[in-house]
C-alpha cells in the first residue's frame, strides 16, 4: 500500500521529537542533561523540569516564560523555608526602633524608620522581577545563539524541520535559562540577610530584613545576638534612606546594569564546538562550560567602561552606607567585629551569588568598597554630614572614581575651592559673553574715554590640557 502523505508541518515534527526526548524516549538521558545545566537531578525536581520544558513547546507566544523562574525559585525555597518565632520577630522590631533613633544622629535625612520582616519566600516574590530584568538581555542572547547554532549545523535532512521552528527553539532555551535563574534566586533567599545585601536596589527604597537568616548570621559570629540585630537594622535603614532621598539613584543603577547586560554576547563558536562534540553519556564538558561562564566571551571596551561606571556607583553607595552605619553604631561594643565579618562575607559571596555571576556575566559584589568608605569618612570629617549627604542631591554632584582616589578634590568643591568642570566652564563663558555684550555702547553712541576696546580677547586655554580624570563620569 502506498504511504499516506504526511500532513504535519516541520514545526509540528520538531515539537513531537522534543516531546519524545522530554519523555525519556531518546539517546540523551534528561537527568544527565539537567545535571549538566546545573539543575537539580532528584526525581521530583527532574519531573518538574521536564514538565516546564514540555509547557514551553506548547506556548504560542514568543519570548521567555519568566513564570518558570518563579516556580523554580519557590520549589527551591520550599525545601528549607525556615521558621521564626514571635519572640524573634519582636526582638528584631525593638532593634529597628533603636536603630532608627541612632541613625537620626548620623545623617540629616529622614525617611525609612521601619523595616518589613520577610520570609525567604516573600523575599523571592518581592525581588524576582528585578533579577529577571537584569538577566533578560543575557537570556535572550543565549536563546538566540542556541537557535542559530542548531539551524546552521543541523544535517541537511533536518533543515526543513528547523526552518519554521525558531519560536519553539527560543521558547525551550529561554525556559531552561529562566529555570536556572529561579534556581539561583531560590538559593540566594537562603543567604541574604537584608534588602541591601547585594548593593543593587532590589526593593523600592524599602528596608527589609529576613529574621530566619539574621539568626544564622548571629550564630556564626559568636557575638551577642541583640548587637547583630541592631547593627544590621541600622545598615538596612541607611541603605533605604539613601534611595529614598536620591530618588533618581535606583533608576540610574538599574539602567547601568541594563546597559552593561545588553552588550553581552554568547560565544557561538564555542557553543558550536560543544554541540558537535557533545557526548550524552558524559555531559561534564557542557557542565563546565555553563558553570564557568566560558560561553560569555571577554568584555568589549564599551562593556568595560560601562562596568567601571557601575562599579564606582555601587562602591559609593555601599561605602556611604558603611560610613553612616559606623557612625550610628558607635555605642555598640562589638561594632567593628560585626562590620569586618559582614564586609568579608560580602566580599567573598556565597555559592548562589557566584552562580548568578556566571549565569549573567555580572558580579554583584562591589569592588573598591574599603576605598569608597574611606572617602566618605574623609569627607565627613572635613565638611560634616550635611554637606557630605548633599553630594547625592543630583547625578552631576556624585563623586567619581578619581574622587575616591583623592578625596581632597570633592572636599575642595564642597568648601567652594574646587575646580570648575567642563559644564561650569561653558556656562561661565556664556555669562562672560553676555556681560561683554551689555557693556558695548549702543549704535551711534561714543565709547567713553578710558574704555577703549582691547585689540583681541585673551586666548582660551586649550581644553586638551585638562586632566581627563577631572571630568565627571556620566
Amino acid at each position: 500500500m502506498p504511504e499516506e502523505p504526511d500532513d504535519r508541518r516541520p514545526e509540528d515534527e520538531l515539537r513531537e521529537m522534543l516531546q519524545r526526548f522530554l519523555s525519556g524516549e531518546g539517546p540523551i538521558d534528561p537527568a544527565r542533561l539537567a545535571g549538566a545545566a546545573g539543575m537539580p537531578s532528584d526525581p521530583a525536581q527532574l519531573q518538574a523540569l521536564m514538565a516546564q520544558l514540555q509547557a514551553a513547546l506548547a506556548r504560542t507566544e514568543d519570548g521567555i516564560d519568566w513564570s518558570a523562574a518563579e516556580r523554580q525559585a519557590r520549589a527551591v525555597v520550599q525545601r528549607d523555608p525556615g521558621s521564626v518565632t514571635t519572640a524573634e520577630r519582636d526582638a528584631v522590631r525593638q532593634a529597628v526602633e533603636l536603630a532608627a533613633m541612632w541613625l537620626d544622629e548620623a545623617t540629616t535625612w529622614g525617611g525609612a524608620s521601619d523595616v518589613t520582616l520577610r520570609s525567604r519566600q516573600q523575599w523571592v516574590d518581592a525581588t524576582l522581577p528585578v533579577w529577571q530584568e537584569m538577566a533578560e538581555p543575557v537570556a535572550s542572547s543565549i536563546a538566540g545563539a542556541l537557535t542559530r547554532a542548531m539551524q546552521e549545523h543541523a544535517p541537511e535532512e533536518a533543515q526543513e524541520m528547523l526552518a519554521g521552528a525558531e519560536r519553539i527553539l527560543r521558547n525551550v532555551g529561554g525556559t531552561m535559562f529562566a529555570m536556572q535563574l529561579g534556581n539561583v534566586v531560590g538559593q540566594l533567599a537562603g543567604e541574604t540577610i537584608a534588602g541591601g545585601d547585594f548593593g543593587f536596589p532590589l526593593l523600592q527604597d524599602e528596608a527589609t530584613l529576613l529574621p530566619v537568616n539574621l539568626r544564622t548570621l548571629a550564630e556564626g559570629l559568636e557575638i551577642p545576638e541583640d548587637q547583630v540585630r541592631i547593627w544590621t537594622a541600622v545598615r538596612e535603614l541607611a541603605h533605604a534612606r539613601l534611595f529614598h532621598h536620591a530618588r533618581w539613584l535606583r533608576l540610574h543603577v538599574l539602567s547601568s546594569v541594563r546597559e552593561y547586560a545588553e552588550g553581552i554576547r554568547i560565544d557561538v563558536e564555542r557553543l558550536e564546538q560543544l554541540a558537535e562534540g557533545f557526548d550524552p553519556s558524559n555531559p561534564e564538558e557542557l557542565r563546565e562550560a555553563l558553570s564557568s561562564g566560558a560561553l560569555i566571551p571577554p568584555k568589549t571596551e564599551e562593556q568595560q567602561e560601562a562596568l567601571a561606571r557601575l562599579e564606582t556607583t555601587i562602591a559609593l553607595i555601599e561605602g556611604w552606607v558603611d560610613c553612616v552605619t559606623e557612625a550610628a553604631t558607635a555605642r555598640l561594643p562589638k561594632r567593628d567585629a560585626i562590620a569586618e565579618t559582614v564586609r568579608r562575607r560580602r566580599a567573598t559571596g556565597g555559592p548562589a551569588e557566584k552562580a548568578f555571576g556566571t549565569l549573567v556575566g555580572l558580579e554583584i559584589r562591589p569592588r573598591r568598597l574599603r576605598e569608597a568608605a574611606a572617602f566618605w569618612r574623609a569627607v565627613t570629617e572635613a565638611v560634616g554630614p550635611e554637606a557630605r549627604d548633599s553630594l547625592w542631591d543630583q547625578p552631576d554632584l556624585v563623586p567619581t572614581a578619581a574622587d575616591i582616589d583623592d578625596p581632597s578634590r570633592a572636599i575642595a568643591r564642597l568648601q567652594g575651592g574646587g575646580e570648575l568642570d567642563e559644564m561650569d566652564l561653558a556656562l561661565q563663558a556664556l555669562l562672560d559673553d553676555a556681560a561683554r555684550a551689555d557693556e558695548q555702547p549702543a549704535e551711534g553712541e561714543a565709547t567713553p574715554a578710558g574704555d577703549a576696546e582691547p585689540d583681541a580677547a585673551p586666548a582660551a586655554e586649550d581644553d586638551d590640557q585638562d586632566d581627563p580624570d577631572d571630568r565627571p563620569e556620566r
